[in-house]
């Protein structure tokens, strides 16, 4: 038997997994494939494990933490993707596998895919609702300026401003607008504006540019600065067509960095026009007011009072004389309308205890009527009444009982129960 093997190599698990490994890794060292994530496992130590699947096949991937931290969206189960990768084999789960390098999202770039999941969460979080934005100040004092400190940017807002109302306050926090460390920066600002610049509006500002570009302005950490600023804020980047997180989480969006200075600030030359027509109007309304008020003063001074102020009280004392002797007058008969009132009571009061004595004597007499016809009166004079028990029928006849019927005869004082043993006509 030990002859049968003499001739052959025989492998051990470790070299010819070591083989296979070789293999795998000279044939397929970089290689592109298209699946569906499944099985999606993230623990703390920040690697990615999941499974690559389609419809007749799977394979097991790993994205390592040095190689998936620059990935700008979020791997979800059922997301379909293009993966780049070498093929290896795990050699303590003796099984091959993909180590992934870049994965890209299929059908859509990575960077659009995550805007739309942050726009998303942020969205479900509140971070959008229009009832918690603040209005901007009608004339803001002091204005602080996020962006570029050398970007087209900020040449126009200070054009603009300088030509509406070249005497406001203006506070520029120099900040980087492009690359991995911008949205940091730009988050820093505005919570430096917040703490120390006491200013009434913030705008965060950046030229046009692609969705690359304009990145920094999608990211978390910026969308949350934004919410959580204590001063209205005003996102102004790109073109009038770009739509950034930052656009969405802003007080008000600004199409344009130059439309954003037109937002902040009022035309100084149309506020003194406004200004002006409003005290011509109030100059207009006191001249009115004070042109009644003398033609009230002359009317009065010239006024029959003013002139013979005696006579006016002379007549209104005849006036109180006469009032007066109405009212001794009216009071003589108001006496006279007592007295008649007094006189009426006593002879009421005869009357009606006259009434009252008839009607009483009537009642006497309806009453001892009534006692005499009552049928049950006369059983005090020795008569009685006898009705059958069970129908409560009088008894007027013998011909109305048969024998054993249980009869009454009620009494003057009492009830006496019979049976009827016999009747006679």
């Amino acid at each position: 038997m030990d002859n049968l093997f003499e001739d052959k190599h025989i492998f051990s698990v470790c070299e010819l997994t070591r083989d296979i490994h070789r293999i795998l890794e000279d044939n397929f060292p970089a290689v592109w494939v298209e699946g569906e994530i499944s099985t999606l496992r993230i623990p703390q130590s920040g690697h990615i494990y999941f499974t690559l699947k389609d419809e007749k096949a799977q394979l097991k991937c790993v994205f390592f933490k040095r190689a998936n931290s620059n990935l700008n969206f979020k791997l979800e189960e059922g997301l379909s993707c293009i993966l780049f990768g070498r093929v290896s084999v795990y050699d303590q789960g003796g099984q091959y596998q993909l180590y992934v390098e870049k994965i890209e999202p299929r059908g859509k770039g990575a960077l659009q895919l995550a805007f739309e999941q942050l726009k998303n969460k942020l969205l479900k979080e509140g971070l959008f609702d229009q009832a918690r934005k603040r209005p901007i100040p009608f004339l803001a004092k002091k204005i602080g300026i996020v962006t570029s400190a050398t970007g087209a940017a900020i040449r126009d807002i200070l054009q603009v401003i300088n030509r509406r109302y070249a005497n406001a306050h203006i506070i520029i926090r120099p900040s980087l607008v492009q690359g991995k460390t911008a949205a940091k920066d730009i988050s820093d600002a505005i919570e430096e504006l917040n703490d120390f610049a006491g200013v009434d509006v913030i705008i965060v500002a950046r030229g046009g540019g692609s969705l690359e570009d304009l990145w920094p302005f999608n990211e978390e950490i910026l969308a949350r600065a934004v919410y959580n600023s204590k001063i209205p804020v005003i996102s102004a980047v790109g073109h009038e067509i770009d739509y950034t997180i930052c656009d969405f989480v802003a007080d008000l969006r600004a199409p344009t960095p130059s439309a954003a200075a037109e937002l902040v600030v009022r035309e100084k030359s149309k506020l003194i026009a406004e200004l002006t027509a409003l005290q011509n109007r109030l100059q207009q309304v006191i001249m009115k007011k004070i042109e009644l008020a003398q033609a009230d003063f002359e009317r009065v001074k010239h006024s029959y009072a003013l002139r013979r102020p005696q006579k006016v009280v002379e007549q209104y004392q005849q006036r109180l004389d006469n009032v007066s002797l109405r009212f001794s007058n009216f009071k003589v008969v108001l006496e006279g309308i007592e007295q008649k009132i007094g006189n009426l009571d006593q002879r009421m009061a005869t009357l009606i205890l006259h009434k009252m004595k008839l009607k009483q004597s009537l009642l006497e007499q309806i009453s001892s009527r009534l006692i005499n016809l009552n049928p049950l009166a006369i059983l005090s004079r020795g008569y009685s009444v006898t009705y059958l028990q069970q129908s409560k029928e009088a008894i007027k006849g013998s011909d109305k009982v048969r024998k054993g019927d249980i009869i009454e005869t009620k009494l003057h004082k009492g009830v006496i129960i019979s049976q009827v043993e016999e009747t006679k006509s």
